[in-house]
């Protein structure tokens, strides 16, 4: 019997005052490297995330991923538990959210190795996320992964209509 792969990630946020004077958040998204990326936008980005094995908390492996993926140390904040999906590919994935602000310019992803082309024989070297932005909820609604969305929606919530952090 196998199990489904998880994976843990860190929405990075900042509050921004909406026209109206409300509270809304923007979130800062990786797109996603490598060739089968390149040129694409739309459900091309995601949360900063990665795999980790049954022995490993969920917590740990999202500090690490961010830090892999970002090259930069996970801002100081209270960690907000925005829950977790489950993608069409079964892999299960759970987000926490943490208020800070970082220059994405100053990211210096992780890298991963594939044969590329395929059936070449050849190992070339991609970056596992090739930028960094901040986004509103709407660029955000169109630019990460059809899986990922519902992460920016329960944030938004939060931020937004005060509500008390996501549970099951």
């Amino acid at each position: 019997m196998s199990t489904a792969k998880r994976s843990a990630g860190l929405l990075l946020f900042r509050v921004v005052t909406t026209e109206d004077g409300g509270r809304d958040a923007e979130v800062l998204l990786g797109h996603m490297g490598g060739p089968f990326w390149a040129g694409r936008e739309t459900a091309a980005w995601s949360v900063p995330k990665g795999e980790y094995t049954p022995g490993e908390a969920a917590a740990a492996a999202a500090a690490r991923e961010f830090a892999e993926e970002t090259g930069l140390p996970v801002p100081d904040g209270t960690w907000v538990p925005l829950g977790e999906v489950r993608q069409p590919s079964r892999k299960r994935v759970t987000v926490w959210a943490v208020e800070g602000d970082l220059d994405p310019s100053r990211a210096v992803p992780g890298t991963f190795t594939t044969e590329w082309p395929p059936g070449s024989g050849v190992q070339r070297e991609f970056p596992e996320m090739d930028r960094f932005a901040w986004c509103t909820p709407e660029e955000a609604a169109e630019r990460l992964v059809v899986g990922q969305r519902v992460f920016v929606d329960r944030l938004r919530r939060i931020v937004r209509d005060g509500h008390a952090p996501y549970e099951p």
